[in-house]
């Protein structure tokens, strides 16, 4: 028997209020595409068959149940790296060959670039108040730029760290609360087993250092008098920056390619013993490691004072390409995929996903859904909610961001040969304020 619809109202502010990306239309001006939003008939009764690209976990099984259950529209899925691993290269280039898929994957942080860059269309005609009151403020706030819509969202990510805790009772640890007692457990950890380090720094992925920052308090972007007000290199990045380095200076924690080999051997070996990440690793984890189960447990992420504070990490969004005639067909889908017991409960039974729906009515389905049995029957969705939660209300994606994180994945590169945290951060402020400039956008001085 299907799942009964959500009822649609107005979502709590369970995350940000302020999370919204200030594009105004003026910025925008010349960018996105409001192109063709009527699709094609089908001809003889045959479905509108639409292209997707995505990496998300769990979306082939999205796809499935959606084929299996739809005679209207087909959805013809490729799965392509993930964004930072090469999959935004893939659609840039796409667009630009005029072969882009009807709708792809975005995370948060790279819609409003390509919505500058002219990739995507406006959908607002299809995304009604009914609908966009399915999902959380914050959500809508990130997929509005200029007053348009730009997207549907598919979940929040905020933070969370995973640990070994048979490997932190082995060496006396307390969850840290703190940055400080987090320092204290990787020192612990390592005289333990001078082979076991507490977790990793991505040289290659910006995302997890991003939030980072955000949790901590920086705002890399900001607009004022239609201007974009840049500082990435301010002194609450730096904070964050320079804690970091030092774990890597000291050895405490390991410098690997996010989800590598080296990565996954590392933990199935207990040589790494935590993980800082979000709401949807913890799906990662149990995916990756299933000989594991039982010995993992899911904390609130350090904070500087203690008092719960959160970023997101990553994020996922279904947006329409800005060539697609059938973008009545593809934002049908995304809606199915988004807003329906059906969609998020064939994501998370896959076993791979533990996505937290931007949809709040669909939270307890993601929870029945997912097999807490990694977990040892924790129930993380509700830390997953009360991360949530905290979720600092100031941070702004700017429209340059695959700028800025090329920049940042070069410099992180040279962690390991002599290269620094904050001066990747400095570089990367440099190289942001110039395509900024090069997109004809107003940059604040100062």
């Amino acid at each position: 028997m299907p799942s009964p619809t959500p009822r649609r109202r107005r979502a709590p502010r369970l995350t940000t209020t302020a999370v919204v990306v200030a594009l105004s239309t003026a910025l925008l001006a010349g960018c996105g595409s409001t192109g063709g939003t009527q699709d094609q008939p089908a001809a003889d009764g045959k479905p509108v068959t639409i292209t997707f690209w995505g990496w998300a976990k769990g979306t082939k099984d999205v796809v499935a149940a959606f084929n299996a259950s739809h005679t209207d529209v087909k959805v013809d899925f490729e799965e392509i790296p993930s964004g930072v691993a090469g999959g935004y290269a893939k659609i840039s280039n796409a667009v630009k060959a005029g072969n882009a898929p009807d709708v792809f994957n975005t995370e948060y942080q790279q819609l409003p670039d390509f919505v500058s860059q002219g990739a995507v269309q406006d959908i607002s005609k299809l995304v009604t108040a009914e609908l966009k009151a399915d999902y959380l403020p914050q959500a809508v706030d990130l997929t509005t730029l200029g007053g348009k819509s730009w997207a549907l969202p598919l979940d929040a990510a905020p933070q969370a760290f995973y640990y070994r805790k048979d490997l932190f009772a082995q060496a006396g640890i307390t969850v840290p609360r703190t940055w400080d007692e987090f320092r204290t457990a990787a020192q612990k950890l390592k005289q333990a087993d001078p082979a076991t380090r507490i977790a990793t720094f991505f040289p290659d992925d910006p995302s997890p250092f991003e939030a980072l920052a955000w949790q901590g308090g920086a705002r890399w972007f900001d607009t004022a008098d239609g201007a974009w007000k840049v500082d990435i290199d301010s002194p609450a990045t730096k904070r964050v920056a320079d804690y970091w380095q030092q774990l890597i200076d000291d050895d405490l924690v390991r410098v690997q390619p996010s989800f590598s080999q080296q990565w996954t051997a590392s933990l199935q070996k207990g040589e790494t013993a935590g993980y800082v990440g979000a709401s949807w690793g913890g799906g990662v984890l149990k995916s990756t490691l299933p000989d594991a189960a039982g010995t993992w447990a899911v904390a609130p992420v350090p904070t500087w004072d203690g008092t719960p504070a959160s970023g997101m990490l990553g994020g996922t969004t279904f947006a329409v390409s800005k060539d697609s005639r059938k973008a009545k067909a593809a934002v049908a889908f995304a809606t199915w995929a988004t807003t329906t017991p059906e969609g998020i409960k064939a994501r998370i039974a896959s076993g791979t996903s533990s996505a937290f729906p931007a949809a709040p009515a669909l939270v307890p389905v993601a929870k029945a859904a997912f097999d807490t049995g990694f977990y040892g029957g924790q129930d993380v969705y509700a830390l997953y909610a009360d991360a949530a939660k905290s979720i600092r209300t100031t941070w702004t994606w700017g429209p340059t961001m695959g700028a800025t994180n090329n920049s940042l994945k070069d410099s992180f590169a040279k962690l390991t040969s002599g290269g620094g945290i904050a001066q990747s951060d400095t570089t990367a402020q440099q190289a942001t304020v110039a395509e900024l400039k090069n997109r004809g956008l107003k940059v604040a001085q100062g």
